[in-house]
């Protein structure tokens, strides 16, 4: 049994060192910049992580949460507030910030999101993945309960419609330029009056 363990050893070592030094020449070619472009090994690597950051007896965790209409419309509107920065509200990634990270957010949509179980999809939404730009966001402040929500709304994206689509574009934060380029649209489009706005509140 021994000599099947050394052998593995002689071939994982080669594999293991000459990746080691692709990455180091690499590293020395394109310094350590994140607007490079993931190889496709980097980009395996990446989703690899995910998985290995769940502990095995988070995998099978079962969402406590109901499938309901009320727990979708509550995730949307979190997901708006907080995710869309990085995530889009369509959950394509496709914004400055997830573009820009390295590796850029994934596209939850995709097969490697969706194949997740949820429980994997909670415990990275609780706990963050160590050397990505995934944020543990458990803890003070955070319901468990909101997690199990936004897995519900992750196995929705998917199938999300335009018209949710233009309902969370209401729901994301705003910079002052934005809220300022608003209510000019506003007044303009009211025929230069100023218009009564209720302030939009944050989650």
């Amino acid at each position: 049994m021994r000599w099947k363990w050394f052998l593995a050893g002689l071939i994982a070592f080669p594999v293991a060192a000459g990746l080691a030094g692709w990455i180091f020449l690499k590293t020395r070619a394109d310094g350590f910049s994140a607007r490079a472009q993931p190889t496709r090994i980097e980009t395996v690597l990446a989703q690899q992580a995910r998985r290995l950051a769940v502990p095995a007896l988070a995998v099978s965790r079962v969402n406590p949460v109901s499938d309901s209409p009320e727990v979708l419309e509550e995730a949307k509107a979190h997901w708006a507030d907080h995710c869309a920065g990085c995530h889009s509200n369509d959950g394509s990634g496709n914004t400055p910030m997830g573009k820009g990270m390295y590796p850029p957010a994934p596209d939850m949509r995709a097969p490697a999101t969706q194949q997740m179980t949820d429980g994997e999809l909670f415990f990275i939404i609780e706990n963050g993945v160590r050397m990505s730009g995934m944020p543990a966001w458990g803890g003070a402040g955070h319901d468990e309960q909101d997690s199990w929500k936004l897995v519900r709304f992750i196995r929705h994206l998917p199938r999300i419609t335009q018209q949710e689509l233009l309902e969370m574009d209401k729901l994301n934060p705003k910079s002052p330029d934005e809220l300022k380029e608003e209510q000019e649209e506003r007044e303009f489009l009211n025929g230069g009056q100023p218009h009564e706005q209720s302030p939009h509140h944050h989650h």
